[in-house]
């Protein structure tokens, strides 16, 4: 793993100051119950999401069965690659190519990689290698 130099932690905390900066406007792709925030669906979890993010084409939605997932049961996509997300315990979500950088989202932790790749394609995380 590279060490963390000061050019590496500036570079992150500009593209984190990128992301919070930008803003996409979406139509959400999954309707809130009643009573239920517009950032969750109804089962209390994330909001499905679909969108172009910087040219990349970033997805989000509640993972079904397979797989290896730590965030609470939803897959993200950047370009048809799966990005592996994760939620730490105080809600926040961070992804394999941001890991010291938590975001409140999963659509968050989706654009922050696209900036983190800066155009490199994703290559996907293998669990099953021995």
């Amino acid at each position: 793993m590279p060490e963390l130099t000061r050019r590496r932690a500036l570079g992150a905390a500009a593209a984190l100051v990128a992301v919070a900066g930008t803003q996409t406007v979406t139509a959400p792709s999954v309707s809130a119950a009643p009573g239920v925030s517009a950032g969750e669906h109804h089962h209390g979890g994330p909001e499905a999401f679909d969108e172009v993010y910087r040219g990349r084409r970033i997805e989000g939605r509640p993972a079904g069965g397979g797989g290896h997932h730590h965030g609470a049961g939803y897959a993200v996509f950047v370009d048809g690659a799966e990005l592996h997300v994760m939620q730490n315990a105080d809600g926040s979500w961070i992804s394999v190519v941001s890991h010291y950088a938590p975001v409140p989202t999963p659509r968050a932790a989706a654009r922050a990689a696209v900036v983190e790749l800066q155009g490199a394609p994703l290559v996907p995380f293998n669990f099953n290698a021995n």
